[in-house]
């Protein structure tokens, strides 16, 4: 991804970048999946918005697991509509990468996806993500309905809980209501499957996290 220094302070809106009016606009289909990544989706599949660093490799993760009907990369929780992945960069649209996940609660529960979410990134690191250093950077949660705002913050405390124990810090992810999700360039869309050598800083990070929220969609 990038390895250079960036601003660990979000911007505000006097000095964030200005954005544009049109969006980057999406391939038409997944490149693993085959499924449409654009909205508006079928009755009946949820959304769920998270950010585990680089997007590249977190993205891989929920394309595999079965249930998840498509997924794409994007920039979201900051101020600049319809940012580039240049001014990203820059720290100044307060933006962070983000996965959207499109899901069939039928056939995986939210649980499996914080799950994933929590095992394979490291939520205790702030604006930063092992050598990926930045606020786009920063993990985070962005739920589209209370019950997945309310999982979500029910999975944080019983993995800090298991982290605790495992003697590991303090977790730091942001966890809101989703906001506006703007999509990435075309070929930051499924990274990993297109370049299968491509760079990925992610994997298990040692401690499981414990299954319970009593949330399933």
């Amino acid at each position: 991804m990038s390895w250079s220094r960036k601003p660990l302070d979000l911007p505000t809106p006097e000095n964030a970048l200005p954005g544009r009016d049109a969006p980057i606009a999406l391939p038409s289909r997944h490149a693993v999946l085959g499924t449409p990544m654009a909205g508006p989706y079928a009755d009946g599949l949820q959304v769920l918005d998270v950010g585990m660093g680089c997007f590249w490799g977190a993205e891989r993760f929920f394309w595999q697991l079965p249930g998840v009907f498509t997924t794409l990369v994007g920039y979201e929780g900051g101020l600049t509509p319809n940012p580039t992945y240049e001014e990203t960069c820059t720290g100044r649209t307060g933006h962070a990468e983000v996965v959207r996940v499109v899901y069939d609660p039928a056939q995986v529960s939210l649980e499996t996806l914080l799950k994933t979410f929590w095992e394979n990134h490291d939520p205790t690191q702030g604006m930063r993500q092992g050598n990926d250093v930045g606020t786009t950077y920063r993990s985070a949660v962005y739920a589209h309905t209370d019950a997945q705002l309310a999982a979500a913050k029910a999975s944080r405390d019983q993995y800090q809980a298991a982290l605790t124990a495992a003697g590991r810090g303090t977790i730091t992810t942001e966890i809101l209501p989703a906001g506006a999700f703007y999509n990435a360039e075309t070929y930051h869309q499924q990274y990993l499957h297109k370049n299968p050598g491509g760079y990925c800083n992610h994997g298990f990070n040692g401690v499981s996290c414990p299954i319970g929220t009593g949330v399933t969609s």
